[in-house]
């Protein structure tokens, strides 16, 4: 369920119980406030790990990147060791 259409629903929530006792009523309107807030808080936790696996997605290009730079980079100076041992 989207952001948008949560919101709907629970304003539909709150006209519904427009005829339910003043003590339920209450009870109610207090429950649709705190799931509200529980479904901000999980939508900003939410926003936060999918920032957190962006980062990290970049990092492994980078290593990755990296990495391959390396093997390349190891290839000739191998061979020419190989060419030329120490002696």
């Amino acid at each position: 369920m989207d952001d948008a259409s949560f919101r709907e629903k629970l304003f539909e929530l709150l006209k519904d119980i427009d005829g339910v006792t003043a003590p339920e009523k209450d009870k109610v309107i207090r429950l649709a406030k705190n799931t509200q807030k529980s479904h901000d808080l999980l939508q900003k936790k939410l926003f936060n790990l999918q920032q957190s696996l962006d980062s990290l997605r970049l990092g492994l290009k980078y290593l990755i990147f990296d990495l391959e730079a390396t093997r390349r980079e190891n290839n000739p100076l191998r061979k020419r060791l190989d060419e030329n041992p120490p002696h």
